[in-house]
């Protein structure tokens, strides 16, 4: 048995996120924690949630832990699409598809809601706001594809490193996941290699330069931006894409 204090704090990191894209209505809230408390799942590090090619007939949402979505070549090379970060839903529409077209691995453990198809619709016909909450996630996460495809076809490594930690730190503020100036950032440089298009060693001498430049620090799987500021401007960053600001 779960108890409703712990169903609710379980619940914060979706409530908030998908609030702070459409107000929720309080009926719309009790009806998500419901959902997420009788689809309660747990993963480790190091698993995939789903491979490309397999049949879809749920929605996942992402209570806590890092995830990344992912394509590998026949040669074992791997580009990460995006990060899954708390509080994201990994696709609310993907059951509409017959099969994966991409995979999904954690980074860390993950705590996630498994909902099915039938009741992830009920639930989207059982109040408004929520339906309209997962339609501006999906195409906020539609904008932030759009804004990696620019990442890694236009800027810099220099400027795609800044872009993508900005856009980390402005994505975990929502759901409160923000301390100070710092916040958990438990990807590896294999990982940021894989997700900006650069090598490894390319990722190092990036993040050093940014250390040099005293805009970060990296220690202990915490990420603390000292001059945010700064790290946008090196980036060309602005957070519009990302729709932050409550359209409705």
């Amino acid at each position: 048995m779960h108890s409703p204090a712990l169903e609710g704090n379980l619940a914060q990191p979706v409530i908030r996120r998908l609030d702070a894209l459409r107000q929720l209505s309080e009926r719309g809230i009790a009806l998500l924690q419901r959902a997420i408390l009788e689809g309660l799942q747990r993963a480790g590090q190091g698993e995939d949630l789903a491979n490309e090619g397999d049949p879809v007939d749920s929605v996942r949402i992402i209570l806590s832990g890092w995830l990344c979505r992912f394509k590998t070549l026949e040669d074992g090379r791997r580009q990460i699409t995006s990060f899954i970060l708390p509080g994201d839903a990994c696709d609310a529409c993907v059951y509409l598809l017959s099969v994966m077209d991409h995979s999904i691995g954690t980074l860390t453990p993950v705590i996630y809601a498994d909902i099915k198809r039938p009741v992830f619709e009920r639930l989207l016909a059982a109040d408004q706001s929520l339906a309209q909450a997962f339609w501006c996630e999906t195409m906020v996460n539609s904008a932030i594809q759009r804004e990696w495809t620019v990442n890694i076809g236009r800027r810099i490594a220099l400027e795609r490193v800044a872009h993508l930690l900005c856009e980390i730190h402005e994505r975990l503020r929502p759901v409160g996941m923000i301390d100070g100036d710092s916040c958990a950032f438990p990807v590896t440089q294999i990982d940021l290699a894989d997700a900006t298009g650069l090598s490894v060693v390319h990722v190092n001498r990036t993040l050093q330069e940014l250390r040099a430049s005293r805009l970060i620090t990296l220690r202990d799987r915490t990420l603390t931006i000292m001059d945010l500021r700064g790290l946008q401007n090196i980036a060309l960053f602005t957070a519009d894409y990302l729709h932050t600001k409550r359209c409705g």
